[in-house]
């Protein structure tokens, strides 16, 4: 057994059982792991990021020993922010590379949607590390993909429990018409009747560079609260314009897609008092000692900082999350069922980016006890509202 390092002992108790480590891969055999990410295109700012959770995350376990003495094989491919390209990509790992497991959807819910017919075809597991709920649900439909990230649905219950603490019931969904802003429209107007809510629906294009039509409507309107839901280059805009009108006495809000440095320090003084929904990761240094993650989220920081010389963030931990979860069930295959059933069994397993827990009934593992509300001071996400 080789030596473990901090990380590998933090981890050490949800794959202990399952995850040997061993000194040299067995017959130069290999496990491969095929991801399809945009590390160019409009999606590259999320891409690169991902890649490198990736990257660390395989490093470690392929110094560890592998997977049953297995080095892992990553065959990764470009989608260029592209839907077709992503789908020639996703055949060529399926029935070319003939990959063992997928992680990663091109770091756009319109493209791991896209995916998903083809994993379910090949009966070869997907874990998605993208944001739209209907990746991965109805489970019963998509029992080979599964999904690192929190759900559309926890995240208005998150929200909703903060409305009720701060007298808010009028709110403004502000969601651009991708495939994730459409998810988060439709996951809303499923979740909000019963819980108090009045909620008026506005939508934008993805490339929009001018919000003025919408948030002069939303001006006019009695909202309390406008919650902006993208991860395009437009949630600058909607910060910068809705202070512009006059908005800044509303509770301006950004979905978990909008927590990059990047964007903050675009928008400048703009993004003062604008709260960001998320997962504990960026604020880990904020957490309560007691919380679980905090020192998991310390140990990758630390490590991640030392060899890419940047701060890490939400998106390096879905796909850092995702290649230990597949990593813990590889090693209970090789064959593919019994990969899927080992995911589908997994329980409190706790990541970075949250404890997950899959069942039959649900293949994204996240809870809403795993999201915080955050905002940006001083030069970095600070926490905001833990509970």
């Amino acid at each position: 057994m080789i030596k473990q390092t901090s990380m590998f002992k933090f981890l050490r108790h949800a794959l202990a059982a399952s995850l040997v480590l061993c000194a040299a891969s067995a017959h130069g055999e290999t496990i491969k792991l095929g991801t399809i990410l945009s590390t160019t295109g409009p999606a590259a700012f999320l891409g690169e990021d991902m890649k490198d959770g990736m990257r660390i995350a395989i490093d470690e376990i392929n110094a560890g020993g592998g997977i049953n003495g297995k080095q892992i094989d990553w065959v990764f491919y470009d989608a260029e922010s592209q839907t077709a390209k992503a789908l020639a990509a996703t055949r060529r790992l399926l029935s070319q590379d003939k990959v063992d497991i997928l992680v990663g959807g091109g770091n756009m819910s319109g493209i791991a949607q896209a995916m998903v017919p083809l994993a379910q075809q090949a009966r070869t597991p997907f874990i998605s590390t993208e944001g739209a709920a209907t990746i991965a649900s109805p489970a019963k439909e998509r029992e080979w993909v599964f999904k690192s990230t929190v759900d559309d649905s926890q995240v208005f219950a998150r929200l909703a429990d903060y409305f009720k603490k701060n007298g808010i019931t009028r709110i403004t969904l502000l969601h651009d018409t991708s495939g994730f802003g459409q998810a988060a429209a439709d996951a809303l107007r499923a979740f909000a009747p019963g819980q108090n809510l009045q909620v008026n629906y506005e939508a934008f294009a993805p490339s929009d560079t001018d919000l003025t039509p919408q948030l002069t409507r939303i001006r006019a309107s009695d909202t309390q609260a406008i919650v902006c839901w993208t991860v395009t280059p437009a949630g600058v805009i909607f910060m910068r314009q809705a202070k512009q009108l006059g908005l800044g006495d509303r509770k301006l809000i950004h979905s978990y897609g909008f927590v990059s440095q990047r964007y903050m320090e675009l928008a400048g003084a703009d993004a003062d008092d604008v709260l960001l929904v998320s997962v504990k990761f960026p604020v880990g240094a904020d957490l309560p000692d007691d919380d679980p993650l905090k020192a998991r989220i310390a140990a990758l920081t630390e490590k991640f900082q030392a060899k890419f010389k940047r701060a890490p963030n939400q998106f390096v931990a879905q796909t850092y999350d995702a290649v230990w979860l597949a990593a813990g069930a590889l090693a209970k295959g090789p064959e593919k069922d019994r990969v899927r059933a080992a995911l589908e069994g997994t329980r409190q397993y706790e990541g970075v980016g949250g404890v997950f827990n899959f069942s039959p009934d649900s293949h994204s593992g996240l809870a809403k006890s795993d999201i915080v509300l955050i905002n940006w001071k001083d030069g970095r996400f600070r926490l905001a509202d833990y509970r």
